[in-house]
């Protein structure tokens, strides 16, 4: 799940990139506690967890079974602080003395007689606690568990049980929720899930997980169950009609990446609705979450490709630690970018990996290999795993070309099944099924910082008898190790010439021979290799500039996105972010200068037109100029774009003047 982007979507934005998308997602641990090294590791749980949905109340049991990896006295948990615990016991029903840390998420429990590496034990926890909102969430201000009339959701990110290891510690668990009888639950479960009957005319479905993943995700509430493409639809009932699509979609994205890594572990997955005021998706073993605002007529198939790809990559494959998660979260944002290019082509592909690049040079500042030591909720550290992790898997399929890489993939996906993995075990692998050492390749890439700009030096000879022509030409770049194979495109009055070549160091030379006279030479044109350029600069800006506005600094995020401008005066996209700030802020006059200048730019992307002349209208109706607010609306219209339901809003404020209060903002 993409925390970053959840963020950004809670202040209003509109149209940041997709994941991540997905959700999707994508994912991630506390600042204090995420820093140390786990000393303990949990082997599995009984939980009992009674929800009471009007009181936004949860009361749970946790049976913890857990290992020593060190000797200890201390036994350090992590868990929602919106949480209390009020007994904690042993095997021998000793009561056992807590001390609860809210700055790092933990629950300290001393162990009188201490524990020595290797030695196992079982604490029996009791804790309750309201959860409503997202006020002590790990991750600031982003709500990741809620008990509610309407949908109940206690993702495992929330830390809504005692846990260590987020990510990197598989268990097994029985997990048993007791809801509303009205209520549907969804869970990971291994077993068919059992129900009975519980007081008050409530029930409780029991989930059991028997492979050690992470299965501690429950999402429970009023739904649609939809059974398609042997695949189980849980969606609100004003989004059932999108049910088949989804699945459909669903159904296409698990066949297209069962060919690439192996049949998938579970016949048994649920693709379930998510409301908006938390991640835009999550997953666990046997289930793919989506936000309601990506449930509509057009599937979000990016968004749902990143998602169900987490079914081979975390939940199969996990990452043996935070040094290694950019293994799983880089190959599932790879996987949404290969799908890309199966469902829309190479147009669509180009602007995936553009998407990715983008996020990968958003701190190339920052080795991947010294990400760990970052906080996993960071924009950084979330950058740096999921985009830069998957642009490395991008350029490793350039360098081995595909059947090696495929192979090397399916290799990790069925040797690592059920397995965590480190970056020396991928590397071992790659290195085995393509026959290269790769040591230099993931050096250049996970320790090293920055990327190429590469600029190109050429002269076109033409060769006698009517030979065609020859170029001879020289690329320059700044890093000094640099070695990478790079491929040229010479567009001709013909027929266009491709030619790989191998870049090392500053300089590199080359020759192309061609039949037809040449008539522009492009580097690297179908993006394999991580570059920089100005196009690049102008959108990474902006996306620092977003992450910026997501996090409340408006001031950081107008420098950064003045530096958008520096790079490109005309950048419709710089412009619109611009406005957005001054909107945030209520400074209309100077949001609507900005939305002018947008609509007076590159006009690149071209939703900007669009939500320029709605913005506008809904300023001019804040400030009662009814009539211009609209003329704004219809020029809207005019564009026939529907990016993320434009033309409905325009219509909805062309007959109803707009309000603030009506947005809810």
């Amino acid at each position: 799940m993409s925390f970053v982007k959840a963020r950004a979507s809670r202040v209003g934005l509109r149209m940041i990139r997709p994941l991540l998308a997905a959700a999707c997602l994508f994912s991630l641990a506390i600042a204090a506690s995420a820093a140390e090294k786990p000393r303990i590791q949990v082997n599995d749980y009984v939980i009992d967890a009674d929800l009471a949905p009007k009181t936004h109340h949860l009361t749970a049991k946790a049976k913890v079974k857990f290992a020593a990896l060190d000797d200890i006295s201390t036994a350090v948990f992590e868990l929602n602080n919106a949480l209390r615990v009020t007994r904690v016991t042993n095997e021998a029903g000793k009561v056992l003395p807590t001390e609860r840390v809210t700055q790092d998420f933990t629950v300290r429990v001393t162990l009188p007689e201490g524990m020595s590496k290797g030695q196992t034990q079982t604490l029996n926890f009791e804790y309750e606690g309201v959860l409503d909102n997202g006020a002590d969430s790990p991750v600031e201000g982003l709500k990741l568990a809620s008990i509610n009339s309407d949908t109940s959701y206690l993702l495992y990110a929330a830390r809504w049980f005692p846990m260590v290891g987020y990510q990197i510690n598989r268990f097994t668990s029985q997990i048993n929720v007791t809801v509303p009888a009205f209520f549907q639950v969804i869970g990971s479960s291994s077993k068919l899930p059992t129900q009975h009957p519980a007081a008050n005319g409530n029930k409780t479905v029991s989930f059991t997980w028997e492979t050690p993943s992470f299965p501690g995700s429950i999402i429970a509430g009023a739904f649609v169950e939809t059974d398609a493409a042997n695949l189980k639809i849980y969606f609100k009932p004003n989004h059932k009609d999108f049910a088949h699509p989804y699945a459909d979609t669903a159904a296409k994205e698990i066949a297209f990446f069962s060919q690439l890594y192996g049949p998938i572990y579970t016949t048994n997955l649920s693709i379930v609705e998510l409301p908006d005021d938390t991640v835009p998706s999550a997953w666990a073993p046997q289930m793919a979450a989506i936000a309601a605002r990506a449930v509509n007529e057009k599937v979000n198939y990016r968004l749902l490709a990143n998602t169900l790809a987490h079914q081979w990559w975390g939940a199969s494959v996990s990452a043996a630690s935070k040094d290694d998660f950019w293994i799983t979260e880089g190959a599932a944002r790879d996987s949404e970018v290969r799908y890309v290019q199966d469902a829309a082509g190479e147009a669509g592909f180009e602007e995936a990996t553009k998407d990715m690049a983008v996020g990968a040079l958003a701190y190339d500042n920052i080795p991947l290999s010294g990400a760990g030591k970052l906080d996993t909720f960071s924009p950084e550290f979330q950058s740096l795993v999921t985009d830069k992790g998957g642009m490395i898997f991008h350029m490793l399929r350039w360098q081995l070309g595909d059947a090696n890489f495929d192979r090397t993939l399916k290799s990790v996906a069925q040797q690592y099944a059920g397995k965590s993995i480190t970056t020396d075990d991928f590397r071992n692998l790659a290195e085995q099924n393509s026959g290269q050492k790769l040591g230099a390749f993931f050096t250049q890439w996970l320790d090293g910082t920055g990327a190429p700009e590469f600029k190109n030096k050429y002269t076109v000879y033409r060769l006698g008898s009517n030979k065609g022509f020859r170029i001879v030409g020289q690329i320059n770049q700044d890093l000094d190790l640099f070695r990478m194979p790079l491929e040229i495109r010479v567009d001709t009055d013909g027929k266009s010439e491709m030619k790989r070549i191998d870049v090392v160091g500053t300089q590199s030379t080359y020759s192309v021979d061609t039949f037809g006279k040449p008539r522009r030479i492009v580097l690297d044109p179908n993006n394999w290799v991580l570059k920089n350029s100005s196009e690049l600069r102008v959108r990474v800006a902006i996306l620092r500039g977003q992450q910026l506005v997501a996090q409340g600094d408006f001031a950081e995020a107008l420098k950064e996105y003045q530096k958008a401008l520096d790079a490109n005066h005309n950048s419709s996209l710089a412009h619109y972010r611009i406005a957005e700030v001054f909107y945030l802020q209520k400074n209309y006059q100077s949001a609507a200068n900005a939305y002018r200048e947008s609509l007076n730019g590159d006009g690149e992307p071209k939703w900007t037109e669009v939500w320029s002349h709605i913005q506008l209208g809904k300023i001019f109706d804040l400030t009662d100029q009814r009539e211009r607010a609209t003329n704004e609306y219809r020029q809207a219209l005019q564009t026939n774009d529907n990016t993320q339901g434009a033309l409905d809003e325009a219509r909805r404020y062309l007959n109803t003047p707009y309000k603030r209060e009506a947005a809810g903002q």
